[in-house]
């Protein structure tokens, strides 16, 4: 293998940065669970308890918003589909005594965009119901749905009875899983994701405001969802986004609307102060310019096809150093995406990432005598090299 410095990409970093201050503890969070994590990267920078699981009240409704961005995203459901109103989904269904409701009655002909404004906004468990019926045609079909999509997320600690969190002793989540749940609904469905952040929503003649106070307190804020049973406690995931760093915060069973506010606040601003994402390595950037045996071309420009993002403490994203050690020999054919080695970025001497390098461009397999002459260079550079 031969190692690359990538000393021209990486000219401004200063190598003889000097260590910062310890990153301080997180604040104290008054909650039974809590989790904070930075949404590009997934590093979790604060938690307790964040796979004890709980009950996670109207948070479920995250999830059932989530499959039902998926199922207009891709073109099984239309937003402007017209839900007849069943006796189940009636705001008056005994069930739904006391709780939070869109007051859409049975017979009535509602909007998909409705149904999934009054779920995200108005927390209308008639609305959740309502959508559980029309994606599967019965909310414990549409459990099911809700458990097969927590497994693909790698919500390993959820598991889902109903589409909209009133309590069963079987409906249970975690903050971590929530955290992971909030990340892939930003990443996968942003334009639904952008309702989380609408600060009320009239249906009915009847105006509701978001629950969540955060979004009128702080316009970094957008979104994303309340919840609250005498079993839960107030629960709030909450996300922000402030100069280009989006973190997400996972608080449950706070005592109070304003706890779950104040906590969630408090550790959103944590995070924030003290940590930033980085992208030390932009997506289809050359890192290197090795030579490409029997090839048409003799060299291929290798790097990344995605944007390399990590979080790391605020101030030290220059202080990483970056190796690129290469497969050598390498040898065509290449196609676009090809691992060719291994990009290692260290801080302070210590690996905080290892990540595949690839072709960034193909390189076809050469003619017969071009090959043949390769072949007999390689032999003596091997000879030479030895």
């Amino acid at each position: 293998m031969t190692r690359f410095a990538v000393a021209i990409f990486f000219a401004a970093i200063s190598l003889g940065a000097s260590a910062q201050d310890a990153v301080p503890a997180p604040p104290q969070v008054a909650a039974k669970a809590y989790i904070l994590m930075d949404a590009a990267t997934g590093t979790v920078l604060a938690e307790h308890e964040a796979d004890l699981q709980l009950h996670p009240a109207s948070l479920t409704k995250m999830m059932t918003s989530y499959i039902l961005a998926r199922e207009i995203t891709e073109g099984r459901v239309s937003a402007d589909d017209k839900v007849v109103i069943s006796n189940n989904a009636w705001s008056q269904n005994p069930i739904f005594a006391g709780s939070s409701l869109m007051y859409i009655e049975p017979g009535m002909e509602v909007a998909v965009s409705d149904l999934e404004r009054g779920i995200i906004i108005s927390s209308g468990n008639d609305a959740t119901l309502a959508i559980a019926e029309h994606l599967a045609g019965s909310e414990d079909v549409f459990a099911e749905m809700m458990n097969t999509t927590a497994a693909k997320l790698g919500m390993t600690n959820t598991f889902y009875v109903n589409s909209h969190g009133l309590p069963d002793p079987q409906h249970l989540t975690t903050a971590r899983d929530l955290a992971i749940l909030a990340r892939a609904a930003i990443r996968d469905y942003p334009e639904h994701y952008a309702i989380y952040k609408e600060r009320d929503f009239t249906f009915n003649n009847i105006r509701q405001d978001n629950r969540n106070m955060l979004l009128g307190e702080d316009p970094t804020v957008d979104g994303i969802k309340t919840g609250h049973t005498d079993d839960a406690g107030y629960c709030l995931v909450a996300s922000a986004q402030r100069e280009g760093m989006r973190l997400i915060a996972v608080v449950m069973g706070t005592a109070s609307k304003r706890a779950r506010a104040n906590e969630s606040r408090a550790l959103l601003n944590y995070g924030f102060r003290f940590y930033e994402t980085a992208t030390p390595v932009a997506a289809m950037t050359e890192l290197a310019r090795p030579r490409v045996w029997k090839g048409k071309a003799d060299h291929v420009a290798v790097g990344v096809l995605d944007d390399l993002q990590l979080t790391v403490q605020r101030g030290r994203a220059e202080a990483l150093e970056p190796e690129v050690v290469l497969d050598e020999p390498l040898q065509a054919p290449l196609a676009v995406g090809d691992r060719v080695g291994t990009l290692t970025l260290t801080l302070d001497g210590k690996t905080v990432l290892q990540q595949p390098v690839t072709a960034l461009a193909a390189v076809e397999a050469g003619g017969f005598f071009a090959r043949l002459w390769d072949t007999i260079l390689m032999f003596f550079s091997e000879l030479f090299r030895a």
